[in-house]
This record gives structure tokens, sequence and C-alpha cells, in this order.
């Protein structure tokens, strides 16, 4: 059974959890060389806000791994705010009792003067796959400093979403005291961390919301801003692709894949996609791919030589992993990019550096939070997205759209790859 409810690896839904090398019951790092800073099952409380450290994205685990950062340290990605009770980490040898939330963790620590609302949210107490997903209901207390209350309109799932709730678009309820930039009524969207968005309302700190233009409507927001700032990073500050390139998109159907086939194509780029079937063929040439290949009928390496005139391309956009990394070597012209932003093949073999040298290579691992830190950084990536959906450059199919308490069917049926393009979760009230 795939689990697809908590802390498992965007690449690897089979993988399971297990005890932490700490000694205490963890989350699984699903491979040899996978992160150190997995959210404990405390944090997954998931309608409610909890403070991350630096750390904000699961995918810059490789370079983050063995940060000092106090954050990751035991009990790993444990808010102060949210810290169990003595009897709820007694029992270490455990871990069935360790991903028991202990009562309290659907509340912001509010102070007594504080009168907490209930709402409803996703929250997960056990190890499982999407079964073990609960609607239940959680208190969320007034706004601190520096925070902002918002009601969610329209949630965005992803295939991160192992641990759910990464994306968002909602409307600001309460604003912390003294906070200035914010008011009750705005529209704004989030992606990346802090986790909770499988929630009615919650938490978040304001600095990480951006406004969503009158424009783009609510769902478009929800399905786009975390795929399109992905689209954003990889396509104009990893490698910025410009007129005369050639790109390779694996997975040139997918969710974050579409977007990038898009772009590139207005870019003045010539794009090379790979797709698995006919149907996906026909979504990736709609898409701006000039070339599509079918990789379950036909050599990439060899097929992208051949439609290069044996020069290769400029750089490929890589988030399959395993099964796909030695032809993107492979594919690459001279001084090319091979940028894997992904694995859902699995995390490739090690790679040895003399494997760059014959063409002189380059290989990066980006992590969009790297490339979204400051706050600058943020409104640019997501502006720069929300204006090309605006000017009709990019488009999002929203193929499957789910109740917000439903969420666990939404899990199952991605996991047992039944959707296509972007889901949607719509709170229930």
């Amino acid at each position: 059974m795939p689990r697809a409810a908590l802390g498992i690896d965007i690449a690897t839904p089979t993988a399971a959890l297990r005890r932490g090398s700490t000694g205490q019951a963890g989350l699984a790092r699903p491979y040899a060389d996978g992160p150190d800073f997995w959210p404990s099952a405390y944090s997954l409380a998931l309608g409610v806000s909890s403070h991350s450290c630096s750390v904000s994205s699961f995918q810059d685990f490789h370079r983050r791994r063995r940060s000092s950062c106090a954050a990751m340290r035991r009990p790993r990605f444990v808010s102060p705010l949210l810290r169990p009770t003595s009897r709820h980490h007694t029992n270490r040898s455990s871990t069935h009792a360790f991903l028991h939330a202990p009562p309290a963790i659907g509340r912001r620590c509010c102070s007594t003067a504080d009168t907490p609302d209930m709402v409803k949210a996703i929250r997960v107490h056990e190890i499982g796959g999407p079964e073990a997903m609960r609607w239940e209901e959680v208190e969320v207390g007034a706004p601190k400093v520096g925070e902002i209350r918002v009601k969610n309109t329209a949630v965005g799932v992803n295939f991160i979403d192992v641990t759910p709730g990464m994306e968002a678009v909602g409307v600001v309820t309460a604003v912390g005291p003294g906070l200035t930039g914010r008011k009750v009524g705005d529209v704004v969207a989030y992606a990346g961390m802090p986790m909770g968005s499988y929630a009615e309302e919650q938490i978040l700190p304001a600095n990480v919301a951006v406004p969503v233009p009158p424009s783009i409507d609510h769902k478009t927001a929800a399905a786009i801003m975390l795929k399109g700032m992905t689209a954003h990073v990889l396509l104009r500050r990893v490698f910025k692709v410009e007129t005369g390139h050639t790109v390779l998109v694996h997975a040139a159907a997918g969710g974050v894949g579409s977007l990038l086939c898009q772009w590139a194509n207005a870019l003045g780029a010539t794009v090379i996609g790979t797709v698995s079937n006919e149907e996906k063929a026909a979504n990736a040439t709609q898409d701006g791919c000039h070339h599509v290949i079918l990789y379950t009928k036909e050599d990439v390496a060899t097929r992208v030589k051949e439609i290069t005139e044996g020069k290769g391309v400029n750089v490929v956009y890589d988030s399959v992993g395993k099964d796909t990394y030695k032809a993107s070597l492979d594919s690459l012209a001279s001084h090319g990019y091979l940028v894997s932003f992904g694995q859902s093949s699995g995390s490739p073999d090690p790679i040895s550096i003399g494997d760059l040298a014959p063409k002189s290579l380059y290989l990066t691992r980006p992590g969009i939070s790297s490339y979204t830190g400051t706050r600058d950084e943020l409104l640019q990536s997501a502006g720069e997205v929300f204006a090309n959906v605006a000017s009709g450059v990019l488009r999002i199919r929203m193929n499957h759209t789910y109740p917000l308490s439903e969420a666990a069917r939404a899990h199952a049926d991605l996991v047992a790859r039944k959707t296509s393009g972007s889901i949607l979760l719509i709170p229930d009230s």
C-alpha cells in the first residue's frame, strides 16, 4: 500500500516510516542519502501552522542535510509552540505511540485572552496511507505578531504532499498586532512551508503570503502557485533559457513539466519533451513541445541526437531521477546543464564526477526555497508567474476537484495514477 499521507519523499511513494537515527521514533529517510529533517509526527496535525526553521523546502535536502541548524535537531521540525506533553514522549520504544498527536496540537498556543475558534482540518495520527487522514475539528486562535489568519478558498495538491498541505489561496480574516501591509479581506496565496493548508482556516507567517491579482481567480492561483514558481526558478534562475536554446523536459505532460514547456516555448527555445503515451504526447504538443519522445517506445538519447543533428541540448530538466539520469547526460551538448529537480522513479545511483568530464557538463540539484528565500525573491517569482497567467503564456489544466474533507480520496487517486493535470481541494463550507 503506497504511503501517500505522510512522511514520504516525492520520489518514493512506497517508502515507509521507521525509527529515526536519533533513538526516537521519527519519519523515515526514503534513501540512504535522504534528508535529516523530515517533520516529526507532531507537525503533521495538518490544519495548523507550525514554525519552520530556515529549511523551507524538502526539495533541497541534499545541500542542507548536514546543516547544524538547531531546528533540525531532535525532535525534528517540532515548533516550540507544539511540543508534546511528557506523556506523549515517554514511550520512545513505540513508533505508534509517538505518532499519536497530543490533544492540544490543533491550537496555536493561544494565551488565556485569546478565544480560539473551531474549524475543520485534515489531521494524521498514525502510520498509514491516505486512509490515515482524518477530517477533524481543531482550534485556531488569533494571529500573533507577524502572522495572519487566512480562510482558505482553494487548496492545491502536489505529489510532494505526501506530507499534505503546502499550497493554498484564501482571504485574510485577521492580522497580528502591529502588522502593516496586510488587511482583512486581502486575497493571498502561499506555497511551500509551513505546512497546514489542508484546513478551512489557518495561521500563516505574513511574509510567506503573496497578494493574488484580481485578474487571477482563486482556483487558478491555488493550482499554479507552487508549480509555477518552480518553473520560474528553473527557467529564469537556475539556467536562464533564451532564444536559440534547445531544452529537454522529462515528464513533459506533468504539472511542472507542462508549465516548463509552455514557458520555454514562449522564451524562444526549441522544446523537446518526453512522455509515456499518445494522450500525454498530445497534451505536450498543445503545451508547446516542438518534438515529443515516447520514452516507452523510443530511446531518448538517440532520438535527441537525431532531432538536434548530433549536437544535443543546452539543458535537461529532469524530475524523474533514477530512470532518466543516464539518458539526460547523454542528451546534453558540450557545456550543457543537467537540472535535477525531482526523482519520481527514485534517487539516481551515485554520480561519478568523471561522468561530467567528457563534455564539461554542469549538474545542479536546486530547491525552490533557496531561490525564494527573501521577500523580494518570493514576490518576484510569484509576480512573474501571475503575469504569465494573465497574459495567456501559462495555462493549467484543473482536471480534478474534491471537497477538502475528501483529501484522502484525492491522495488515493493521485498515487493510483487516476488523475492528470492539477488537483484542487475546495473547503466544504
